[in-house]
């Protein structure tokens, strides 16, 4: 089999290492943080990814244990990829339903980010065979649907509190770039699917001040009509409506899973596709890759790959 130049981009796949759950202790947290970790057998000065769960229906994706497709293609090509399950995990849902800040637990969930990285020694010396081989200084964070909203937080964008009025900012300097996948856009008159009432939250960014570089993912049949009429253009949004530098990836024929990101083979993906998840993982890594070490061809090479050509899986534009 010859070798692609994907492949090549990004280097081979190494084997992957994976401890679940460590166990942070945040006072004033209804329950610990907990976080999956996999990360290469092999490397050093190895770059992270925060990894934010979204909501959807089933029990368990919503946490960490979720999301295995990236995770683990992150790792094997040099991530520490760190996933916490968030207080909006149905797995919690028994534990913390009266909660502050429930149902959405909008401050929480980015503030799990900040958490995990002011304890990034706990967990790398928790993992046995990590310890010395992270670089504290490359962090880097993706987050799909629900997730996407926090990694945008976490980003820049601004949030007006719908408790008090107040116009919030959660900016998390640390992390050096973002991955949105499949993001809630703006708010606003567009707001008008029967969810917005439930979670007015959704609509109170404002992604003018989301200044840190990005990855917008959005498919292009991702039509979220509980929360706008808008159509698969809303996922756009914090592409469109945010500062560069920002780097829009739109997938042919995807809708809000991706063809299958938050797990293997999952009943709730309604676009499953094998293919695309692969080139979503290829080019989400080639684009933190790049990001992270400035100069490196990965992100070319593979949208060259990926993105043109007789058979594109999307369309990439940047600003």
């Amino acid at each position: 089999m010859s070798t692609s130049p994907t492949t090549d981009a990004l280097g081979a796949p190494v084997p992957v290492l994976s401890l679940s759950p460590v166990v942070l202790s945040v006072p004033g947290r209804p329950v610990d943080l907990q976080v999956r970790v996999s990360a290469p057998a092999t490397g050093t000065g190895l770059p992270v990814i925060l990894l934010s769960h979204g909501h959807g229906p089933s029990n368990n994706l919503s946490s960490l244990n979720g999301y295995a497709p990236l995770a683990t293609f992150w790792a094997a090509h040099g991530f520490v990829v760190v996933q916490p399950t968030h207080l909006t995990s149905r797995t919690l849902t028994h534990l913390v339903a009266d909660a502050p800040g429930a149902p959405d637990f909008w401050r929480s969930r980015a503030e799990d980010m900040a958490h995990i990285l002011d304890q990034l020694d706990v967990i790398e010396n928790a993992m046995p065979q990590l310890a010395g081989r992270i670089d504290h200084t490359k962090i880097a964070l993706a987050g799909h649907s629900l997730g996407g909203f926090t990694a945008a937080l976490l980003l820049g964008a601004g949030l007006t509190d719908p408790g008090t009025g107040n116009l919030v900012h959660l900016v998390e300097p640390r992390i050096k770039a973002g991955v949105l996948l499949a993001a809630p856009g703006r708010g606003g008159d567009v707001l008008n699917g029967p969810m917005a009432e439930q979670w007015p939250i959704i609509g109170a960014v404002d992604f003018s001040t989301m200044t840190a570089p990005a990855l917008v993912v959005a498919g292009d049949k991702d039509d979220s009509r509980h929360f706008t009429d808008m159509g698969p253009d809303w996922h756009t949004d914090p592409y469109t409506l945010s500062p560069g530098p920002k780097t829009l990836l739109t997938l042919f024929d995807a809708e809000h899973g991706l063809g299958g990101i938050a797990g293997y083979d999952a009943a709730e993906t309604t676009d499953e596709n094998p293919e695309r998840v692969a080139a979503l993982a290829r080019l989400t890594a080639a684009y933190l890759h790049t990001r992270l070490h400035p100069g490196a061809p990965a992100w070319q090479t593979t949208c060259e790959a990926l993105t043109t050509g007789p058979d594109p899986v999307g369309h990439v534009e940047s600003k």
